[in-house]
């Protein structure tokens, strides 16, 4: 049995990739990938049930857990005070600017923000290891980035189960990118964690039922014996961002209570997942994505249950992600922009959350005001629960959207967003500013799936047009000439739009609906 690596170490990627670190992976590979391969094969069987014409519903099986009165373990001092969490990819300079932004939290993003490149897998797990010794930094030459004295605590979202790490092979097979990037995080920074007065905290993206949290929480049992770590110090904090882990959200506490940190509403994705589960069914088509708000009934259904839920198990409940980006060179784009964060992270704090997320670091100070009216000196706000909550499972699956359209301007915009995003995320970077939204891989699948779902069922536009493979592509040959307009020809044909476009294509028109984008786009990176 062996471990290879098939590519050349970028710098310093000898520090944290040591063999005994890659033996620990591949003992976790080893040990959990065929528990990993058979949830993956799960959710394929429960999509052909969902096709078939089957829906989710709160488990039979599991009420004994919904009706029990147990209680996840307490928060540790420095994830007690959540009030504002911002995330961002593991590019050094990004994570300083991170660290010192004021927020509570920041979350180090291995998945949606970061395109999984040799160079930026292995760099950002260098830079994970700096944090906690505070040598973390950066010399441009005109400007110097430094930890400042106080920073944020450190959370660390892996990549989710359904991806692979290609660059390493345990026994010929490509690794869990998820067992990859915990463990080699945990087998280095663990203990830097702990001496540093913190611990090894995560997040959990992606994950569809009960049982994979259950993996998840064996695979930290696991990797605290082996690495002689006090068991139930790893936390963390599982992102609600798919429809059938939005039926599964006590059970998924109930599994992880001993490490767990609370839940997040992943709100993109979760639109995205609702596409995505539903995609053969015409009356689940949504209208343009800036119509998909959280307060339509199955967004406030799932964000008031998770409240709910968090509170009666004494867990933290985060609210979603606000992307704005404030532009500077445009004073009124960000007024109007902090003025729909405020209201946002106010109707957030107000249903009962106790922290939020943001993209970008000058939104920070706005979202903390929101929660400051709300908390005050309170670190959270677990103790109000939430009674008047009674979310049925026709509740989560009210996707009605009352005056909702369909428009070409909707069409233009997904499609945009969606050759500019993957441009982006083939050129390295995975978190985009696009106009003036901070663009991951879970906006981008909304706009990809989107395209898929109306292209599907026919869907027609607001003007009584209907949308077509024909009517997509004329769409994107507009795009592609503005786009060009946009950034001049050399850097156009310089970089990589055209394999863009023919991601874009393929994911968005294909006739089979492709699980994940980045799992081609994957293939087209080193």
């Amino acid at each position: 049995m062996t471990i290879e690596i098939t590519r050349d170490l970028p710098e310093r990627g000898d520090e944290v990739l040591t063999r005994e670190a890659l033996a620990f992976v591949a003992d976790l590979q080893r040990t959990f990938g065929p528990r990993r391969a058979e949830l993956l094969e799960l959710r394929g069987k429960r999509q052909a049930e969902l096709d078939a014409g089957a829906r989710p519903d709160f488990l039979a099986e599991t009420a004994e857990v919904r009706s029990g009165t147990w209680q996840v373990a307490p928060a540790p001092p420095d994830l007690q005070d959540r009030r504002v969490e911002i995330t961002g990819p593991v590019d050094r300079k990004m994570m300083i600017n991170a660290l010192n932004s004021g927020a509570r939290v920041f979350m180090a993003d291995f998945e949606d923000a970061n395109t999984p490149t040799w160079e930026n897998v292995v760099s950002g797990q260098v830079n994970l290891v700096d944090a906690y010794r505070r040598t973390l930094s950066l010399d441009l030459g005109d400007k110097q980035y430094r930890l400042a004295d106080e920073t944020a605590t450190l959370m660390v979202r892996p990549r989710g189960w359904h991806l692979p790490e290609k660059h390493v092979l345990v026994d010929g097979e490509p690794i869990s990118a998820s067992l990859f990037d915990f463990g080699i995080y945990l087998f280095n920074a663990g203990r830097e964690a702990l001496e540093a007065g913190t611990g090894p905290y995560f997040y959990l993206p992606k994950l569809e039922s009960h049982l994979e949290a259950r993996l998840w929480n064996d695979v930290f049992v696991y990797g605290q014996e082996r690495l002689g770590i006090p068991r139930g110090t790893i936390r963390a904090t599982v992102l609600i961002e798919t429809i059938l882990a939005a039926f599964e959200m006590e059970e998924i506490l109930y599994e992880l209570r001993e490490h767990s940190a609370g839940l997040n509403a992943g709100r993109w994705d979760y639109i995205f997942s609702v596409i995505k589960k539903f995609r053969n069914d015409p009356t689940f088509v949504l209208p343009d994505r800036n119509q998909v708000t959280m307060t339509v009934p199955f967004m406030r259904a799932y964000t008031d249950l998770l409240v709910a839920t968090c509170h009666r198990r004494g867990a933290h409940a985060i609210g979603g992600m606000a992307a704005f980006i404030p532009n500077r060179r445009r004073p009124d784009v960000t007024e109007r922009a902090l003025a729909k964060v405020a209201a946002d992270k106010r109707r957030e704090a107000n249903q009962g959350s106790d922290g939020t997320w943001v993209a970008h670091p000058d939104l920070v100070a706005t979202a903390q005001a929101e929660f400051d009216a709300v908390l005050g000196d309170r670190p959270n706000q677990i103790d109000r629960q939430r009674p008047d909550v009674d979310v049925t499972a026709d509740d989560l699956l009210d996707t009605r959207i009352e005056g909702g359209t369909i428009t070409e301007q909707g069409i233009r915009t997904n499609v945009s967003v969606g050759i500019r995003y993957l441009a982006s995320w083939l050129a390295g970077n995975g978190a985009a500013a696009i106009d003036d939204l901070m663009e991951d891989a879970a906006t981008a699948e909304i706009s990809r799936s989107q395209i898929w779902q109306w292209v599907r069922h026919r869907a027609r536009l607001d003007d009584g047009r209907t949308v077509t493979r024909d009517l997509v592509h004329a769409v994107a040959d507009d795009e592609m000439d503005r786009i060009r307009g946009m950034v001049g020809d050399e850097a156009f044909h310089a970089g990589p739009y055209r394999a863009a476009r023919g991601l874009f294509d393929r994911v968005a028109l294909d006739r089979d609906f492709i699980e994940f984008l980045t799992l081609p786009a994957y293939e087209l990176i080193d």
